[in-house]
């Protein structure tokens, strides 16, 4: 918005200066203004581009340190068990919370850039939100929800599965208008994780028809095995093994269920395997 401002203000100056001061025409002052304006506003917006894409940067950063150091942790595990894996667990969310709060404090640097443009308002915002779901403060989630833009798959997600831990009307419509946008972009590979958790959202209220056809639509855009297995299993009346596990970290961002931390037993020195 201040960008906006700042390039009418130059543009007026500009054309009212050369009409007043009788160095140009009428018709001739009011286009150097409208080109002033227009050259202000690209300037001011590469520059504040820049200064944004700088911050997430700096965010995105800690973000894959942490879950390097996560991952490396967990191969650990797998080969050496801890006495207890809901202990693990809870050291887990603790590393990933402690990781992430430095992130949210670095995007905490960008907030200073959203009176300046609209656009990039709701991008910084939509940043927020995402680290904040992370740490699973949804107040805050919730607060920042109505100023995001929604044009990655897992953004519309995350506001798919807080419509659905609140209660709220409109899932079915949000989640056609969001794979209707994808895929008009020819990204329907991407909307495997709407597929996914809106099916999950079906079967959890016992719609199990809806959900199967659901399915089938997602395996005719996006070529994933888990959303094959759930609309085989769904087929086969198999309800009670249906799983996103298949999907990961992308599944397990939403909140919708916890991941669960499978150990490889040790075997002792000499055995045999069987």
């Amino acid at each position: 918005m201040v960008t906006i401002i700042l390039a009418v203000c130059c543009g007026l100056l500009a054309g009212g200066g050369l009409g007043f001061s009788g160095a140009a025409a009428p018709g001739w002052s009011v286009f150097w203004g409208v080109l002033a304006a227009l050259a202000v506003q690209g300037a001011m917006g590469f520059w504040l581009k820049r200064k944004v894409e700088a911050g997430m940067k700096e965010v995105q950063g800690i973000l894959l340190l942490g879950q390097k150091r996560i991952q490396n942790k967990v191969s650990q595990w797998q080969m050496r068990p801890p006495g207890s894996v809901r202990q693990a667990q809870i050291e887990i969310e603790r590393e990933q919370k402690g990781f992430v709060a430095q992130a949210i404090e670095a995007s905490g640097k960008l907030e200073k850039w959203r009176r300046w443009s609209p656009l990039l308002g709701k991008q910084v915002a939509t940043l927020r939100m995402q680290l904040y779901y992370q740490t699973k403060d949804y107040q805050k989630v919730d607060e920042l929800m109505p100023h995001c833009l929604f044009l990655e798959p897992i953004s519309a997600a995350m506001k798919l599965a807080r419509m659905y831990q609140r209660g709220e009307e409109g899932i079915e419509a949000f989640f056609e208008k969001q794979v209707k946008r994808l895929l008009r972009f020819g990204r329907g590979a991407d909307t495997a994780i709407l597929y996914a958790a809106y099916s999950w959202m079906l079967v959890q209220k016992g719609n199990i028809d809806q959900a199967h056809k659901i399915l089938i639509r997602g395996c005719e855009k996006a070529e994933k095995e888990p959303l094959k297995r759930n609309r085989d299993l769904l087929a086969n009346n198999k309800v009670n093994h249906f799983s996103n596990a298949g999907f990961g970290d992308e599944w397990y961002a939403l909140g919708l269920e916890e991941p669960k931390i499978k150990m490889q037993r040790q075997r002792v020195a000499g055995s045999r395997p069987f």
